[in-house]
């Protein structure tokens, strides 16, 4: 592995980690000596990254601190992939349109090693799905529920009487 690659994943595992991490723990997940670990979190720290930390105890990255990832696995590709092609099967327009969007962002940040598994994956995902609903605004049912709104309906009761709700929309399924 390449040192700059172990610089980000050390940085990545800091970021997610809840708890400090120690470098034994950075040594076995990153195959590599906990010496080397050592000597990449002083690299680290002169660069002015917010660690902090010291050998024995653990490290900690400050809260704060934002690096995007640079680049995607082979199973991470394959997640999103496999993700896009589901979300065209669930009968909301807005995202059906939107996978498009993802699909073609994601595939100009990838290598063209990568790519295949946006554009031809090598596992199928059936097409088949819900149907968009004829009398709901799925978009607008998304959006009261990230926006914790309520949302005023009117539908036909089972007797075809025009029935008004107030409801707090929780999830789509």
């Amino acid at each position: 592995m390449r040192r700059a690659d172990r610089l980000f994943d050390i940085i990545q595992i800091l970021r997610t980690s809840l708890r400090p991490v120690t470098a034994a723990f950075l040594a076995a997940e990153l195959e590599v000596a906990q010496r080397t670990i050592y000597r990449d979190m002083a690299t680290l720290q002169a660069r002015r990254l917010p660690i902090e930390g010291e050998a024995g105890i653990g490290y900690v990255l400050r809260a704060g601190f934002d690096l995007p990832p640079l680049m995607f696995t082979t199973e991470e590709a394959e997640a999103i992939a496999v993700g896009v092609r589901l979300l065209r099967r669930t009968g909301d327009p807005g995202l059906q349109a939107a996978t498009e969007s993802v699909l073609s962002k994601v595939s100009v940040i990838l290598p063209e090693t990568l790519r295949g598994y946006l554009t031809d994956p090598p596992f199928f995902v059936s097409e088949h799905g819900a149907q968009a609903p004829d009398a709901a605004d799925l978009a607008a049912i998304r959006g009261a529920i990230r926006n914790r709104r309520k949302l005023r309906i009117t539908y036909a009761d089972e007797d075809g009487r025009a029935t008004d709700r107030t409801i707090w929309p929780i999830g789509v399924a």
